[in-house]
């Protein structure tokens, strides 16, 4: 009966002392981990803005980043009512209201705007896909001709010079990243 009994109190103890290694392991690195993640994303996005080191620091920066959402999500839940507090005073809700505000904007300058925003690499094959075939072709280092024969081998038929690889493919049905494909690859 002993052990039922004991059974029973440990089932009324919270989690956090029926398991301590979770609760050191959660409440005693949150904030560490926060903090240590923070400092990383911080130096990684500098370097991002100013554009030192791109190719080092552009996955460190996504990939370290959304590993800082578990940690900052363990520090919330454990201090969980303080962060409450803070939404007594208008600090908060207009912090929050103004970085929201800032994110929206930049996200509506990159949709609606050819702004700075965007990868230089997408915007040059948007720029492909778009010219006629007899601009793209020197592009590609071939003939117009050499490169409408590249589409036919590719089951391509009809194409002309002034035809664009967006409008081959919407024609077609097939997306334009896949007729750039076509056009890039030889036969």
């Amino acid at each position: 009966m002993e052990s039922g009994a004991k059974g029973s109190r440990d089932q009324a103890l919270p989690d956090s002392q029926r398991f301590p290694v979770m609760r050191d392991l959660l409440f005693r690195w949150a904030t560490p981990l926060t903090a240590g993640l923070f400092l990383v994303s911080t130096i990684s996005g500098v370097a991002l803005f100013f554009g030192w080191q791109s190719g080092l620091f552009h996955e460190m920066h996504e990939v370290l980043s959304m590993v800082l959402l578990a940690p900052v999500a363990v520090h919330l839940w454990r201090n969980w009512k303080p962060v409450l507090g803070y939404f007594r005073r208008a600090a908060m809700p207009l912090a929050l209201a103004g970085s929201l505000a800032a994110g929206g904007f930049f996200a509506a300058e990159a949709l609606n705007g050819p702004g700075r925003s965007g990868n230089p690499a997408m915007a040059m094959v948007k720029a492909v896909q778009s010219a006629p075939l007899s601009a793209v072709a020197p592009v590609l280092g071939l003939e117009e001709a050499a490169l409408i024969a590249r589409l036919e081998a590719a089951g391509i038929t009809g194409a002309s010079g002034s035809d664009t690889l967006s409008s081959l493919a919407a024609s077609r049905g097939e997306a334009p990243m896949a007729m750039l494909a076509k056009a890039v690859t030889a036969p």
